[in-house]
């Protein structure tokens, strides 16, 4: 029986769209495809995520490969989340129904050291029992060290928990640990379909 529900971060609680972050920046099409590979693709970047390095030293490995009318916008970016920080739709109403039902409500996320300083911005983080960011821990979804440290934190068994997240390499890694799951596109209606076929008493909305 399901009784705790881990969400992810980027893409399901929150709109997560590098790309978007530097349209904000209004840059030409040739910066645009270098701050897309030299930051937001950079192994600096994953590097943050597992918190194998820091903020300061990604950023100057990012801008000794950019040109220096670049290194602002490489500041904006490490800041993502005030160009833009847009809570996804529907989300805040499915976790305080289920929060209402009882459920235990989990965060896992891919995020930097710096995440508590956004986090709590974000209208669905009030009904959380818990959260687990990767840098925090040095491991990154989908190692299965991760999701084992994270029912070992939480006291939580891995048959009583749904975990959801955008990428399906991340659903395959909890699968593999016992839990189970559902990749999410934004299509919330789904989502809450998924959840009441895994045995979840939330309530099913029309698409």
């Amino acid at each position: 029986m399901i009784k705790n529900i881990i969400f992810d971060m980027g893409g399901v609680l929150l709109h997560y769209d590098p790309s978007r972050f530097v349209d904000l920046l209004s840059v030409e099409a040739q910066d645009r495809t270098l701050l897309m590979r030299e930051v937001f693709r950079s192994v600096e970047w994953v590097r943050m995520d597992r918190g194998s390095i820091g903020e300061e030293e990604a950023s100057a490995a990012m801008k000794e490969r950019l040109p220096k009318r670049l290194h602002g916008a490489v500041d904006r970016l490490m800041n993502w989340w005030e160009l833009e920080l847009r809570p996804m739709e529907g989300m805040e109403e499915l976790l305080a129904e289920l929060k209402e039902l009882g459920y235990g409500i989990y965060l896992l996320s891919n995020a930097t050291l710096r995440q508590p300083e956004y986090f709590d911005r974000i209208p669905a983080s009030r009904y959380l029992d818990g959260r687990m960011v990767s840098a925090f821990h040095q491991l990154l979804k989908p190692q299965r060290e991760i999701f084992e440290t994270m029912l070992r934190e939480f006291a939580l068994k891995a048959e009583e928990c749904f975990f959801v997240d955008d990428s399906s390499a991340n659903v395959e890694g909890a699968y593999c640990v016992g839990l189970s799951g559902a990749v999410f596109d934004g299509d919330v209606p789904r989502l809450r379909r998924a959840l009441h076929a895994a045995g979840v008493r939330v309530s099913l909305e029309r698409d």
